[in-house]
């Protein structure tokens, strides 16, 4: 009559199944062991603490830009700001995820890991959240805001602080985020008009 193991629902089968496919990924992404991941994701993980790299970039593209690249880092730090509060003071709060265990991660990565939530990637949120809004206003700048944003996603499974579906959410959020901003002005506008 039904695949499904008697007393659980085919919901319930199909969540069981994304979180053991959430796992397992997680568990091959901390095994990594090249000497390029190895050497190039602490510093990823260093230069996106605190938002450093993006306020970096934001100086960078203000100083060595004209007009279109002064108004990309004011739009990107913008969405940046919301992306971090939708993921950290609101998402957080609501889902309270334990971070991967640490039988997954097979090194010392997992020590330096933060006591909050796991559910979503606010690094994640954040890194996307700007390169996108980046990229809206200024493609060159967004393609190069792309590759760090990448890695920082990357980083955050390799390192043991997230699963991948915390990262994805993170980059849903990024991505609403720098949407929002881009659209917000012109919505405001048309309700004033």
């Amino acid at each position: 009559m039904s695949d499904v193991v008697e007393g659980t629902s085919p919901h319930m089968s199909w969540l069981a199944d994304f979180k053991e496919g959430d796992r397992r990924l997680t568990r091959r992404m901390a095994h990594w062991t090249s000497p390029w991941v190895r050497q190039v994701l602490p510093v990823v993980e260093s230069a996106a603490e605190g938002t450093k790299l993006w306020w970096a970039a934001a100086a960078v593209m203000t100083v060595a830009g004209g007009h279109r690249e002064r108004k990309a880092a004011a739009v990107a730090l913008a969405s940046m700001g919301v992306s971090e509060l939708v993921s950290n003071a609101v998402c957080k709060r609501l889902c309270e995820r334990p971070r991967p265990p640490k039988e997954l991660i097979p090194h010392d990565d997992v020590h330096d890991r933060p006591d909050s939530s796991s559910f979503p990637s606010g690094h994640t949120a954040a890194a996307v959240g700007f390169a996108a809004a980046v990229a809206g206003t200024s493609p060159g700048w967004g393609a190069a805001c792309a590759v760090p944003a990448v890695a920082v996603a990357v980083e955050r499974v390799h390192s043991g602080a997230h699963y991948p579906s915390d990262v994805a959410v993170g980059a849903v959020i990024g991505l609403a985020s720098a949407w929002m901003i881009h659209r917000a002005p012109r919505l405001w506008l048309r309700r004033l008009l």
